[in-house]
């Protein structure tokens, strides 16, 4: 694993929420850091937050579902810093809604983002990690990569997808011990990107469980370049629903869209948009919303009760098995 000081690490979605969080704990941390994202002034702005505290940092204005436009990212790494070290797939975005009531071209969008994106940048760090023997791709996930989200289908269909991906790709490199996937599995995080996101629902998406900060998550991505790991979860709720699922997922998906069309029936009317999928908006360049949001302090009642009702389940599911082999 590379020391993180010097380590020259590629971050995509760097212009706001995870993305910009992780640029700057790792600028404090002395990395040489090549940014990208498609708004060119927000992703300079933080560029120049970086040299602030003293990293080397090189700003490349990038689409990830272009891949040509990804390739030139891996080439001005190296032209600049002579090799990459780390490589985080971090951009991320979604449609909300009935997924019928979508133009099929905004959820073809969220596909070639999320999911398309996340090839891109393994195909543009991989020949330099073999060449170099050595190298840590991460690949942002979610929660929504272990169980369903409802009213968000192509999103967990580009999760779910990504986590497969991840899993597959990494024994296709066993035989190169230096060369490190990892897929990350945030909770709710606290950034922009749901006022980002497309909302087709004409309903405020404003979930009320708990949020983790995007400075918690960066600091995870820290630690997995230091020690990685194949799966990372972060957050009681993605451990919750990874246990859930796994274990009841019937009945998982019947709590969590009830829930879910529960909260939507409550939450305020709002005008129907279109987000940032299908092109750049202005707004939203910090790594948090701004919005007097609650964060993580401990496991939420909620998290604890899904996570309960996929240990009982499987519990019974076992003893169940157990009773008719006798």
């Amino acid at each position: 694993m590379p020391e993180i000081r010097n380590a020259v690490t590629v971050i995509t979605g760097a212009s706001s929420g995870i993305g910009k969080a992780t640029a700057l704990e790792f600028a404090r941390a002395g990395a040489r850091l090549v940014l990208a994202a498609r708004r060119e002034e927000a992703l300079e702005a933080t560029a120049r937050e970086c040299r602030a505290l003293g990293a080397e940092a090189l700003a490349v204005p990038t689409d990830v579902a272009e891949e040509a436009e990804v390739e030139a990212l891996a080439r001005a790494a190296i032209d600049r810093f002579g090799r990459i070290d780390v490589w985080f797939n971090n951009v991320g975005t979604g449609v909300f809604g009935p997924y019928w009531e979508a133009p099929a071209g905004l959820q073809r969008k969220v596909v070639e983002i999320n999911l398309i994106g996340t090839l891109h940048g393994s195909s543009a760090a991989l020949p330099h990690f073999i060449r170099q023997r050595g190298g840590v791709l991460i690949n942002m996930c979610s929660m929504g990569g272990w169980s369903p989200t409802p009213f968000a289908a192509s999103y967990a269909a580009s999760k779910f997808g990504i986590r497969g991906f991840s899993a597959s790709l990494r024994q296709e490199l066993t035989g190169y011990p230096g060369i490190h996937v990892c897929a990350l599995f945030p909770a709710l995080v606290d950034t922009p990107g749901l006022d980002r996101a497309a909302n087709l629902s004409g309903r405020a998406l404003e979930p009320k469980a708990p949020y983790l900060t995007p400075e918690a998550v960066a600091a995870v991505v820290l630690r997995l370049v230091r020690r990685p790991r194949g799966e990372v979860a972060v957050g009681w709720t993605a451990s919750a629903a990874r246990i859930a699922y796994g274990l009841a997922p019937r009945l998982t998906e019947t709590v969590t869209g009830a829930l879910i069309r529960a909260a939507l029936r409550r939450a305020r009317r709002v005008p129907r948009t279109e987000g940032a999928v299908a092109r750049p908006i202005a707004a939203g360049t910090s790594p948090r919303s701004g919005k007097p949001l609650p964060h993580v302090g401990g496991p939420s009642l909620g998290s604890l009760a899904l996570g309960g009702i996929g240990l009982l389940l499987g519990a019974e599911l076992l003893s169940g098995a157990l009773t008719r082999r006798r």
